[in-house]
This record gives structure tokens, C-alpha cells and sequence, in this order.
């Protein structure tokens, strides 16, 4: 039998949202959002200091720059984030202002730009979801991926960038598409439903076997999926609510993991609901993150 992992509590950080994780492999720190409180954190592992840095709320998610900036998916647009001015450029807007929609998780691609889904709540069940998969480019410049997304959540790449998966968390699924540089996405296919599990997946990441890590956010508890969307492996959290995960630490072997204590619809008020949270032994590694060209 395989030794279980070490789950540690990272700091004493409370987010009532907590989102976005990206680790930054040149300077060894770890980033990740508070998105309903507009807060950017900042942890060096190797002195456990915290930095803050406040931003429009809400903030969906984030992703680093080549020149150390970030990009950032606010309510209805794109912003760059300066953290050595500490100040905020706001970038173009997806075009569409309604009160129940905004920008939810996102990452950079393989290329150079910024992909990020919207999540909207407060519907009719019979309502189509407005929003979708939105993708922006250096010189910004927004291209609409997807459409009839509830609550995108999870975009991540295959280890040789060929193929993009994406969650909608509302209706238990995760697709996978054929992703290429230029051009619409293609093929799109069920990577995995996961009504079965008891949760739709949320946050996720691909190890460097090509294996898919899905926060199951509904349950407690972190899923491994083969290339074939099989489960091989499940971790069961300290709190109610995690939310999202990336490798990261000197060798990529640590995941991190993002938690909620109080969201619009979720809530834990158990000990360490909110924090942030390290899994080590896990035996696998993960892969660099794709920084933003800001051209």
C-alpha cells in the first residue's frame, strides 16, 4: 500500500474565495487570488512571507506575464497588474455587462495569451447561459471559444499543448478539445463526466505524465484522471471546500490547493476552510506554467 500524502496547511491566510494558483519557477513563490475580497497573495515558501495586493473585486483568475506583471480576469474584462507599482491597467472588455455574469477561472496557453471562461449564476433552468470561453492576445484582441458554459472552471493543457480540457462545474462534466495556435477549438469531446463522483470538477492542472488533476469541490477531495478520463486516484481534503491546484516548489512535486470558507453559494466553517494547503508525496511532478506575451 502506497504512504498517504502530507497535507499541511500553508500560513494562516483565511480567503473566502480563494482561487488561480499559479507558481512562478524563477523566483520560487507561489501566487493565487482571493476573488470575492480582490486579493492577489503572494507566499516565498522558503521565509513563509505574504504579500497582499488589493485589485477590483471580483477577480476570476490570473496568470503571469513574461516580465513578471500578471493578467487578470476581472467581472466583465482584462486588466494587467504591475506588482512592483502596484497598480492596474485596465485592458478590453468581452462586451457584455449583465449583473449575473463575470469572468471566472482562466490560464495562459501555450502561446502566448490568456484563456478564460465566465460563470453565470442566478438563472432559469431553461435559460441558455450567456458568456462562454474568451481568449485574449497581446495586442488585445478577444476571441470567442465557447458558448452555453454554466461555470467554466479548470482550463488546462496536455503536456505537448495539443489538447485543452475544460470544466463546466454546474453540469458535472469536463470536455476535451483538439487546441491549436491559430484557429477555433476542435473535436470537442467528454473527457469525463462527474456526476458519479458527487461534484462537478473546479480548478484543475495536468501532471507532466499527462494526467488531470480536478479539484472535486462539492465533496472535500482532489481527483487524478488518466489520459482516458479514468479515475486512478482520489485525495480527501481537510476542508469542505477546496477550489483550485497547481504543482509547484523547487521540483514541482508539491500541489497546492486553494479552499473557500464563505463564497456566494458555498460555505465551511470548519477549522482551516479558506486556507491554503500543500499535498507532498504524491510521487508525481507537474509542469512549468505558460506565462502571458505581453508583446
Amino acid at each position: 500500500m502506497s504512504t498517504p500524502p502530507r497535507i499541511t496547511r500553508i500560513g494562516d491566510t483565511t480567503d473566502q474565495l480563494g482561487e488561480s494558483p499559479v507558481w512562478d519557477d524563477r523566483t520560487q513563490s507561489l501566487y493565487w487570488i482571493d476573488s470575492l475580497a480582490g486579493l492577489i497573495r503572494r507566499l516565498s515558501p522558503a521565509i513563509g512571507a505574504v504579500e497582499e495586493f488589493q485589485v477590483p473585486p471580483p477577480v476570476g483568475s490570473m496568470a503571469l506575464a513574461h516580465n513578471g506583471d500578471a493578467i487578470l480576469a476581472l467581472r466583465h474584462s482584462f486588466a494587467r497588474y504591475d506588482f512592483r507599482t502596484r497598480s492596474l491597467t485596465t485592458g478590453p472588455s468581452i462586451g457584455l455587462d449583465h449583473a449575473m455574469l463575470r469572468l471566472n477561472d482562466g490560464k495562459a496557453d501555450p502561446h502566448g495569451r490568456f484563456v478564460a471562461g465566465t460563470m453565470h449564476g442566478g438563472r432559469a433552468e431553461d435559460e441558455k447561459p450567456l458568456g462562454g470561453l474568451y481568449r485574449i492576445d497581446a495586442s488585445g484582441a478577444i476571441e470567442h471559444l465557447e458558448s452555453d458554459l454554466a461555470v467554466a472552471n479548470g482550463p488546462c493543457f496536455s503536456p505537448d499543448d495539443k489538447t485543452f480540457y475544460l470544466a463546466d462545474t454546474v453540469r458535472r462534466v469536463i470536455w476535451a478539445y483538439d487546441y491549436h495556435r491559430d484557429g477555433p477549438l476542435a473535436n470537442k469531446r467528454v473527457f469525463a463526466e462527474m456526476d458519479p463522483l458527487g461534484s462537478g470538477g473546479d480548478g484543475a492542472t495536468v501532471d507532466a505524465e499527462g494526467y488531470l488533476w480536478t479539484v472535486l469541490v462539492r465533496i472535500g477531495a482532489i481527483a487524478r484522471l488518466a489520459p482516458d478520463g479514468t479515475v486512478v486516484r482520489r485525495v480527501d481534503m481537510p476542508v469542505r471546500h477546496p477550489t483550485s491546484v497547481t504543482f509547484g516548489g523547487a521540483g514541482l512535486d508539491v500541489l497546492y490547493v486553494t479552499s473557500i470558507s464563505r463564497s456566494t453559494h458555498l460555505r465551511d466553517d470548519s477549522p482551516g476552510a479558506g486556507g491554503l494547503f500543500a499535498v507532498e508525496g504524491l510521487g508525481v511532478t507537474g509542469l512549468p506554467a505558460h506565462r502571458f506575451d505581453l508583446g
